[in-house]
């Protein structure tokens, strides 16, 4: 499958469509914000764009283009799918302040902190943590789009949870993160 889209598609599509889809999201939540139908869908297409994160790095190392803008826009466009998603819920009374918070301030830290590191000519590449982290925000964002019971799965509450879980995660890999940059940074 991979090889037929390859013909048409880059990994840097596959990443720029997340990114375009964000508002289609943001605008099905808020104009469904009380219809499960318009909400369902809405998670289908937040379905499709936490995929393409994953079909982009499978497409990319297939085509042999692992190129420096998409290690630049593939975590930018992942931050911009949960951050503004996040900051949509928190607005809606669907997600805590405290963690939105925590969320976001943990990845300007970071990407500060990589940012220093390349001017210094160290490289801290994204670790298993980081994406373990990525994929809980995206189980929990989904899990608080869809908010109602759905299939007897209480949504609201299991979203919630995967968002303590998250911090949690974002807290540990993004220490890690740290303990990386000091332990191979020239200026100990």
């Amino acid at each position: 499958m991979v090889v037929f889209f390859s013909k048409w598609l880059t990994a840097n599509h596959l990443t720029t469509l997340r990114v375009v889809l964000v508002p289609f999201i943001y605008l099905g939540i808020v104009f469904g914000k009380d219809d499960q139908t318009i909400l369902f869908s809405t998670w289908l297409v937040f379905l499709f764009a936490c995929l393409t994160d994953y079909w982009d790095g499978v497409l990319a190392r297939h085509q042999g283009q692992t190129t420096k803008l998409g290690k630049l826009l593939d975590p930018v466009a992942d931050k911009i799918l949960i951050g503004s998603l996040l900051v949509l819920l928190v607005g809606m009374g669907r997600a805590p302040a405290l963690l939105a918070v925590i969320l976001i301030s943990r990845e300007f830290i970071i990407s500060g902190l990589r940012s220093i590191a390349a001017t210094e000519g160290v490289v801290i590449s994204a670790s298993s943590g980081g994406k373990l982290k990525t994929i809980f925000q995206m189980f929990a964002v989904g899990f608080l789009i869809i908010h109602f019971p759905t299939f007897s799965i209480p949504s609201h509450e299991v979203g919630i949870i995967l968002l303590w879980i998250s911090t949690a995660v974002s807290l540990w890999s993004g220490f890690n993160y740290v303990v990386a940059y000091f332990s191979a940074s020239p200026e100990k």
